[in-house]
């Protein structure tokens, strides 16, 4: 008490912040939410979802003997339209709102004029209201068929309560920069630049040389890439090698593991799944080589710093922008030629492919694997792509280390994908076709940013009879595909198998 600072045995609850001007961010909009039971009522406690809303845990509106101004608020962009999710007593309501202007506002709503979600909505706010441990994986209220506009609704349901789940799932790993995956280990060491912007933080990853030499050497290796490069805003990431091998990059524990890593830096750090990108150099550029065409649906743009690609495609970088870095002496396992030779194979896919195989080139007159350097123009000029993840044309040929999934395409059984396998997949209108080895029951995973799901679709493979389908909206779509990877933008809201 200011009066008798000495009295350490009165106790009081500090409600200052309740009228005070927070310290926020002045370029947003707080929009704070009051519920009553009819105009000029009693305040009722509800739990309360906002979408679009970002990640937040469920807040809950205020009652009784509670100050009017103590009410749950959401930080979103001025300009913001969406909706309220009220449930109380096992029934959810919902209420417009919006546009948001800058600053601070009140919504105030009446539980008797609130409208009722379709019935879609209100099971899958029903489903997510249980508690996870006691929720069906599918069950019949996530089969209802959804709107568009609806499956927009889930989308933001479904990522917000998956990312909630993650980020408490992974906050440890990522505090520690580490994730263990079977018996193998990685680590990273991590720089940030410039300021968030509004759409999410770049996420860089950048790999080190060295491989087939002591750990010591690796381990210089690591500690130097963390200097290399400096993105004018993002997050860039080192990581170390889980093994000392000649192959440190591109064994098949990277690619998992690096899914995990794009996964905790989404879900706790606020990266944009649409703009990450890939690099390495030496041998973090055989990585590029390796890992860019079989994870082309992850990444933005990807470059090559002084790598030999061995005997990786390129045919999977059809969507990924590529930017190819080397010294014109740099002769070392023909590393120069070789490189030289793939600029030359992706001229010639892009120009036999319109709009695919966007690439470009450094060959350095004078310089031998040690570039000074000037291959950091790679960093501006992928910061220029936004990855694409419903292409309209996908090439997808399986390397040694196989996936089960690749942009909107995926296969049930990775059991059965060998490497060697190539499907193309192309969409024109309301047509999808598919050539080459589609194994059978392979999925479509559909969204209407790919064509629309209202109508028909015709489904064409190889010289098959086509077949027609109407695809359904459902949040049990929605549900896996956030759980194949927590990526909103790349959502399905819709599944059909191919005979």
């Amino acid at each position: 008490m200011v009066w008798a600072a000495g009295v350490r045995d009165v106790g009081a609850v500090n409600v200052t912040a309740r009228y005070a001007k927070t310290a926020t961010n002045p370029g947003v909009a707080r929009l704070g939410i009051r519920l009553f039971d009819q105009k000029g009522g009693e305040r009722l406690v509800a739990k309360i979802r906002v979408i679009p809303g970002g990640v937040s845990t469920v807040m809950e509106t205020k009652a009784g003997n509670s100050d009017l101004n103590d009410m749950p608020r959401f930080e979103l962009k001025p300009g913001t339209k969406g909706r309220v999710f009220f449930t109380a007593n096992g029934e959810t309501r919902e209420l417009a709102f919006g546009p948001l202007e800058k600053g601070e506002s009140t919504l105030d709503a009446v539980w008797l004029d609130l409208a009722k979600p379709s019935p879609g909505i209100s099971a899958l706010n029903a489903w997510l209201a249980t508690p996870a441990d006691k929720r069906g994986a599918d069950g019949p209220g996530l089969q209802l068929p959804l709107s568009r506009d609806d499956a927009e609704i889930a989308i933001e349901l479904l990522a917000s309560d998956r990312l909630t789940q993650l980020a408490a799932e992974r906050k440890d790993e990522l505090e520690k920069k580490s994730i263990t995956v079977g018996d193998k280990t990685l680590r990273w060491l991590e720089k940030s630049f410039g300021e968030a912007p509004a759409g999410g933080r770049s996420l860089w990853i950048s790999m080190h040389g060295g491989g087939g030499a002591p750990t010591a050497v690796n381990n210089g290796q690591w500690q130097n890439q963390i200097k290399l490069y400096e993105p004018a805003e993002g997050i860039y990431i080192a990581p170390r090698a889980p093994t000392d091998n000649w192959n440190l990059w591109h064994e098949a524990h990277i690619d998992p593991m690096f899914k995990r890593l794009i996964e905790d830096h989404v879900a706790l750090r606020g990266v944009n799944p649409d703009k990450i990108y890939l690099m390495g150099y030496s041998a973090g550029g055989d990585g590029v080589w390796q890992l860019a065409p079989r994870m082309a649906d992850r990444f933005a743009a990807a470059a090559m710093m002084a790598g030999h690609p061995n005997e990786a495609s390129l045919l999977g970088l059809r969507n990924l922008p590529f930017a190819i870095f080397m010294g014109s002496e740099d002769a070392a396992h023909n590393r120069n030629k070789v490189a030289a030779e793939r600029v030359l194979e992706l001229d010639q896919l892009e120009k036999a492919d319109s709009g695919g195989y966007v690439h470009m080139s450094r060959i350095y007159d004078g310089l031998g694997h040690w570039m000074n350097r000037r291959d950091a123009e790679a960093l501006p000029w992928m910061a220029r792509f936004s990855r694409n993840p419903w292409p309209e044309k996908i090439v997808w040929l399986q390397d040694d280390v196989v996936h089960d999934s690749f942009y909107w395409l995926k296969i049930p059984d990775l059991g059965a994908a060998l490497a060697g396998q190539k499907i193309v997949a192309t969409v024109a209108g309301q047509t999808i076709r598919l050539d080459g080895d589609v194994l059978p029951k392979t999925e479509l995973w559909l969204s209407d940013k790919l064509l629309d799901l209202g109508q028909t679709i015709t489904v064409s493979v190889n010289d098959k009879p086509p077949l027609t389908t109407n695809p359904t909206r459902t949040a049990s779509a929605i549900r896996r595909s956030l759980e194949e990877r927590i990526d909103v933008p790349a959502a399905a809201t819709a599944v059909v198998a191919v005979p």
